[in-house]
């Protein structure tokens, strides 16, 4: 071996080591990579930096504001609902209804978006239906994958297979190439966990029983809010004046919560900077420009307040602030909860951060976005003082602020247990239903698009983004949050490592091992060995990161045979998302695994069989579909 080859493979090796062990975030260790290979000079300065131009890396991102808007406008829930009505009440017709309408909106929007939206819904009709969950979520998990391999856009592999083949001067996958084959696995796969899958999976009772969660408006009136909400209007002597909300210390002098609240004047028509409007509901009508208030929010003359606190709190409050108490109009749900913000349990984990501190002490206002109005503690007499109580575990906060904020604490999966999502989105929260024939129009037209080559997935699908934005289905930031950064970063850090592999002679020196060894026993041996190498990498790395380090090994073994390459290529993207042996290989088997109650050896008894079978009939059909010679 030469000095680059081992200085490559010393990389590749102490990033695999880093992604299995995940010491340091994979998108960080994905950069690492890349500034490694253009400081040894494996790389060029532009050959380091392609990725984030490559035209897979911009299709991916836009792909992910699409989907953003068909969650956004609540059309993935539709959908979902109608799922759940067509599933009726036997458990085998829900298991066939599940796995395959799942893998249907696997192939065009995201597989972890479709598992996160479902999960709730399937675990309370477990529950109707008296069927343990731990028979239904892991045929969950396996029919998204399945469903990755049933179109081009249903997962990265199978758009990083297609440009690695249009970079070597191939005909690039067509948006339906995948789905002659996705629909076999998918069906194999579907009557495997039907009859023998079914059996391998565990019966295993939950520990505790699953509550259904409060609504919202359930929440509104079990913690008693109309009893604490007032309304107030800025004076115009009042100090508040020019004062920022972050700077009046309202909630720490006096315990007083602002809400909303309505400016009486806007400038040019526009709210102030950092103020969110707020979408009217019916019940709105009367209010105009009512926004939910920032720490950067300023008080302006004549503004209106709608405040929690004791009546005793917002008095003193009122008093010193110089602020008129408006009693005519009594507060009512709708001034509280909206599509936009609304109200929400949080539960406090065993290991949570925030355990024995104060709300002041963790500045939960300005780090969440949100505001505390309630505190509960089991076993505590009536709620805790927001000012001085210690959070323990087993605390429940009840917040307010943007449903987008309330959700987003779910990444924090040390510190919270967020309550009632599904209860959320079914009263609209955070949707835009009347958007959503327009989102299914955008997609259904970027699909017709692409499947007729009347133009390339990247520009197909930043069209589609873009129309997402201008029709309204989402706000521009609202797409920036829809793309999965990390997702970009590691496919964009890692495909300089791909040029690398092929600039030392890597890639031709293991295609070479490939041929040498099983092309004695002909392409489809080759084929065969592309497909379990894979399969053992996807296990332990992302199916990203495993299809841009094989794919050009793939590629250079049918040049050294002298076949054709699309076999090979589909074959290593295919692989790369039959990810079913453990819980870590995929973001939706570690989804269904806490609700499931699963064990890591339950994804691997059934794991390794569904592998042998997709490895059996790929190896088979793959040829039939794309002959060799």
């Amino acid at each position: 071996m030469t000095p680059d080859m081992l200085l490559t493979l010393a990389i590749l090796v102490v990033a695999i080591v880093l992604f299995v062990t995940e010491w340091v975030r994979l998108d960080v260790v994905a950069l690492g990579v890349m500034i490694a290979l253009m400081l040894t000079g494996l790389v060029t300065t532009a050959q380091g930096l392609a990725g984030f131009a490559n035209p897979t890396v911009i299709a991916i991102a836009a792909l992910f504001i699409v989907g953003g808007a068909v969650f956004q406008t609540g059309l993935a829930a539709m959908l979902g609902n109608s799922i759940l009505r067509l599933a009726g009440g036997s458990e085998t017709r829900l298991l066939l209804v599940l796995m395959v309408s799942i893998a249907l909106m696997s192939a065009f929007i995201s597989s972890t978006g479709v598992v996160a939206l479902m999960l709730p819904a399937i675990i309370s009709l477990a529950a109707s239906l008296k069927v343990n969950t731990s028979k239904l979520l892991i045929p969950l998990a396996y029919s998204a994958l399945l469903g990755g391999a049933l179109t081009l856009i249903g997962t990265p592999p199978n758009l990083l297979a297609s440009e690695t083949l249009r970079a070597a001067g191939y005909t690039p996958f067509d948006f339906f190439s995948f789905t002659p084959l996705g629909a076999v696995l998918l069906a194999a796969g579907v009557l495997f966990m039907l009859t023998i899958g079914r059996r391998l999976l565990p019966d295993r009772k939950p520990e505790q029983t699953i509550q259904k969660a409060s609504t919202p408006g359930e929440l509104f009136t079990l913690y008693r809010l109309p009893d604490n909400l007032f309304r107030l209007r800025v004076q115009d002597q009042s100090p508040l004046i020019g004062k920022k909300l972050g700077e009046c210390g309202l909630r720490d002098q006096f315990g007083v919560n602002i809400i909303s609240l309505k400016h009486a004047n806007q400038s040019n028509g526009r709210p102030l900077p950092l103020s969110l409007p707020l979408p009217r509901l019916p019940v709105q009508d009367h209010e105009e420009n009512l926004y939910h208030p920032t720490p950067e929010t300023v008080f302006q003359a004549d503004d209106l307040l709608l405040v929690q606190g004791s009546a005793d709190d917002v008095s003193k409050a009122a008093g010193y602030w110089k602020l008129a108490i408006i009693a005519a109009e009594p507060v009512v749900e709708g001034d509280v909860i909206t599509n936009e913000v609304g109200i929400a349990e949080v539960l406090i984990r065993p290991r949570s951060t925030l355990i024995d501190r104060t709300l002041s002490e963790v500045r939960f206002g300005s780090t969440y976005r949100l505001t505390v109005l309630d505190i509960r503690r089991p076993g505590a007499d009536g709620p805790l003082s927001m000012k001085d109580a210690r959070l323990k575990f087993g605390d429940m906060l009840l917040v307010q602020g943007e449903w987008k904020d309330i959700f987003a604490l779910k990444r924090q999966r040390q510190d919270f247990i967020v309550m009632g999502e599904r209860e959320a989105i079914e009263i609209g929260a955070f949707t835009r239903r009347e958007r959503a024939p327009v989102a299914l129009a955008i997609l259904i037209a970027m699909v017709v698009v692409v499947a007729l080559n009347i133009l390339e997935l990247a520009p197909a699908a930043l069209l589609a983004g873009l129309g997402m934005v201008l029709t309204g289905c989402l706000k521009m930031d609202e797409a920036y949050d829809a793309i999965d950064w990390k997702s970009l970063v590691l496919i964009a850090g890692m495909l300089p490592m791909s040029t690398a592999l092929v600039n030392v002679g890597l890639v031709d020196a293991v295609a070479r091992g490939f041929t040498d060894t099983l092309g004695a026993h002909g392409p489809l041996a080759v084929l065969a060995g592309l497909f379990l190498l894979t399969v053992l990498f996807t296990q332990m790395l992302s199916n990203t990161a495993t299809t841009v380090l094989i794919a050009p090994i793939a590629l250079a073994a049918a040049q050294n045979l002298g076949v054709d390459a699309h076999a090979m290529v589909m074959g290593v993207a295919i692989a790369a998302s039959m990810a079913f042996a453990t819980p870590i290989a995929s973001p939706v088997n570690t989804l269904v695994m806490t609700a499931g109650h699963y064990r890591f050896t339950d994804y691997t008894r059934v794991g390794l069989a569904m592998i042998v079978l997709t490895f059996v009939l790929s190896v088979l059909v793959l040829p039939l579909l794309f002959p060799f010679y």
